[in-house]
């Protein structure tokens, strides 16, 4: 865990962010996608290291975060790319045949606040945007897993004017200071829900955008005609991915009662075969939890859930190894919240009707899943699901498509991210023409 910036050096980013802003934003669209593009370069050597640096911190499996690594260099590459688009500005027609012109302005310094489940990828997302807005980028990782998106930072800067792109480090209070101060303008966080509302508040206080992710709940609808095999495989990568440590990790099993006696025992087979160890060997399914305080705060969630527990993987007894469990007969108030652990609840259905009400009894909706083999009719069921993207017969950690947003509804989440949408978060139009008489 790396220690607390001081309040000096708290002081000083923000005062070198706010002293870049306005020479940032005079920076012309082209020109900053050059500059873009280049920290894109300088990062793709480097990757290698940084992805071994996010799996040792997190414990998530090199297998997982080296692909995910693909996010960091790439992101400035789509932020530069949409700036060369002119994704920041249009124009249009008055009736009278005079242009109006659209322009989408940099709010200003903004903060970029990201978790530790997979902190280099976001921040990179996070900052490429900000960036490529014209605004100046203050990254806050999580001080559990700060040392990959720390490299980030240290390679990428000096390429950039001075105060354009720091890093701070710490727990709550420093977050607390940066988006409290009002040299920031904008905020972006992924996070929980606690850490959401209090960033929510602060940035009420004084009025300025907030863009929050803050997890989810979510469901695995499994149809009466879809197959268990694929069912159990969609339910197992849901379970584990990010050793299961991810917002839109599988919550809440929905499925036929019929077919729960042959599903259970496909997912337990699958648990059971799951390589667990050393997250830094490719050959490793699974590894430990981030650390033993969240290792205990997951156990005690599923202690609170009631019902019968189902484990089937073997785990080493040393170290924060948590073995994935699906729970039966929980108690239906606790199986409304988000368990950030490879941890889901049990939920039996006669009808698509209570297959539904079930999938949506919950204040999440940020991810769902549904199975079937008549893809019509699980689109179906897709669409009555309450949540910002619901996949069919998919459970990748990736989204449905590149430009397609990543919205939340109820406590998931403010606002929307995505690769146009987290660009044109950091912005704010600006409208000009003439109004001839």
């Amino acid at each position: 865990m790396r220690p607390d910036s001081a309040p000096d050096a708290v002081e000083a980013v923000l005062a070198a962010a706010g002293r870049a802003a306005p020479g940032w934003a005079a920076v012309p669209p082209d020109e900053r996608a050059a500059r873009l593009d280049a920290c894109a370069d300088a990062l793709e050597p480097v990757v290698g290291e940084l992805v071994a640096l996010e799996s040792a911190t997190t414990g998530v499996p090199i297998r997982q975060t080296t692909p995910l690594g693909f996010i960091v260099a790439g992101s400035f590459r789509l932020a530069a790319a949409q700036l060369r688009e002119g994704w920041l500005t249009r124009t249009v027609t008055r009736d009278d045949g005079r242009p109006v012109t659209v322009e989408l302005l940099p709010w200003g310094p903004a903060a970029c606040l990201v978790p530790w489940n997979a902190p280099a990828p976001m921040a990179a997302h996070k900052a490429a945007n900000a960036l490529a807005a014209g605004c100046p980028a203050v990254v806050k990782p999580s001080e559990h897993a700060a040392d990959g998106t720390d490299l980030l930072v240290r390679t990428v800067a000096g390429l950039l004017p001075p105060g354009v792109l720091q890093i701070l480090h710490g727990g709550p209070a420093v977050g607390a200071a940066i988006v409290g101060d009002p040299r920031i303008r904008a905020v972006s966080f992924t996070g929980g829900v606690p850490g959401g509302r209090a960033v929510a508040a602060q940035c009420a206080a004084q009025l300025k955008p907030a863009q929050l992710e803050l997890g989810g709940n979510n469901p695995l609808v499994v149809l009466p005609d879809a197959s268990v095999d694929d069912a159990a495989r969609a339910a197992v990568e849901l379970l584990t991915t990010l050793n299961g440590q991810w917002c839109r990790a599988l919550g809440r099993l929905v499925a036929p009662h019929d077919m729960l006696p042959s599903l259970l025992p496909a997912i337990g087979a699958r648990l059971a075969a799951l390589r667990v160890g050393d997250p830094a060997d490719p050959a490793t399914d699974l590894g430990p939890l981030i650390h033993a305080g969240h290792r205990s705060l997951v156990a005690h969630q599923l202690d609170a859930l009631g019902g019968t527990v189902y484990r089937w993987t073997t785990v080493p007894a040393d170290g924060d190894f948590f073995a994935p469990a699906l729970v039966t007969g929980a108690d239906p108030a606790a199986a409304r919240h988000e368990i950030f652990g490879p941890v889901a609840t049990v939920h039996g259905y006669h009808t698509v009707e209570e297959a539904v009400a079930l999938a949506n009894d919950t204040e999440y909706g940020l991810e769902g899943y549904v199975f079937g083999a008549d893809e019509d009719a699980a689109l179906a069921v897709a669409r009555r699901i309450r949540a910002g993207e619901v996949k069919v017969n998919g459970s990748s950690v990736m989204s449905l498509h590149l430009f397609t947003p990543r919205p939340a509804w109820g406590v998931s989440g403010l606002g929307e991210e995505g690769t146009a949408e987290t660009l044109r978060f950091f912005t704010n139009p600006r409208v000009t023409g003439v109004e001839g008489r």
